[in-house]
């Protein structure tokens, strides 16, 4: 498994008292909590290490159950468009048979040249059942943004407040004009390695852009609830796999400023439980360790 980083305990600030999301997503106001060491895995899980799971398990994740999993437009031929089934409301998406882990845009794509970038169209319920092999949970919202800020009092970004850094870009996202072009060149119009881009403070690879993050809360739930409740109590409430709507983070390589303004360390979103896409992927964390 990937380097485990660990965060220390104390008290720590998170959410924002910003404008700069959807009032829907309750990013504020923001608030102190208090959270207990942890470890939290350096980057993303990669395709490699997922497939050591798989082939130790002989897991099947509910994509390749279901037979087919959410593909992006914009990397399906229209060939592949016309054998697909167009999402309504959702015309950017589009359901794919044969899309899953090992088949990220369909059956003619495979993990080539890709066994260092995260997994994706795993389902929460899929992440939860590679915390149960490899000894470890998935994060809360909480300990997510307190890692993501690496040490920083940073709301917007693990490089500072300000999105280009020395006039460049230090996360993986669109791009160009949404959702027609994107200017990446190739290493990145999808999915980037999961240590592309330079880490933060702690050591922690991406924690905004390149693939969404399960969380292990539900999602909308007020940031006062982390003063409330330990990491203890969400783990003995949040570890059913369910199709409930649970809290994901850090945006994705389709996130763009036009539309989806949630790469940010403050954003918050989420997902029903048993949803897989091309842009969806997870990290873990355990127990400090002494």
């Amino acid at each position: 498994m990937s380097e485990m980083v660990k965060v220390p305990g104390g008290s720590y600030l998170i959410g924002t008292n910003s404008a700069d999301g959807f009032e829907k997503d309750k990013e504020g106001p923001q608030v102190e909590i208090q959270l207990e060491a942890f470890e939290i895995s350096s980057t993303t899980i990669t395709n490699q290490e997922f497939q050591q799971f798989v082939q130790e398990t002989g897991y099947v994740t509910e994509a390749e159950q279901y037979g087919w999993s959410y593909v992006f437009h914009y990397f399906l031929t229209m060939e592949e468009k016309l054998k697909a089934t167009e999402i309504p409301g959702l015309n950017w998406w589009y359901a794919v048979q044969g899309a899953n882990w090992k088949h990220p845009e369909g059956k003619s794509s495979n993990l080539k040249d890709r066994l260092n970038h995260p997994v994706v169209h795993v389902s929460r319920n899929d992440a939860l059942a590679y915390c149960e092999w490899s000894g470890t949970r998935l994060p809360t919202e909480a300990e997510w943004e307190v890692a993501a800020k690496g040490g920083t009092t940073y709301e917007r970004y693990p490089w500072g407040e300000e999105f280009l850094k020395n006039n460049e870009y230090h996360c993986n996202i669109w791009q160009g004009n949404f959702p027609l072009t994107n200017t990446l060149r190739r290493v990145l119009f999808r999915s980037a390695p999961a240590k592309y881009y330079e880490p933060n403070n702690y050591g922690m690879y991406q924690m905004v852009g390149n693939v969404w993050e399960w969380c292990l809360n539900p999602q909308g739930i007020d940031l006062e609830e982390f003063q409330q409740k330990s990491s203890a109590d969400f783990v003995e409430k949040n570890q059913t796999r369910d199709d409930k709507a649970y809290a994901i983070r850090g945006g994705s390589f389709l996130c763009h400023e036009s539309y989806c303004k949630r790469y940010r360390i403050a954003a918050r979103n989420g997902n029903t439980g048993d949803s897989t896409s091309n842009n969806m992927g997870f990290r873990v964390v355990r127990q400090a360790t002494i």
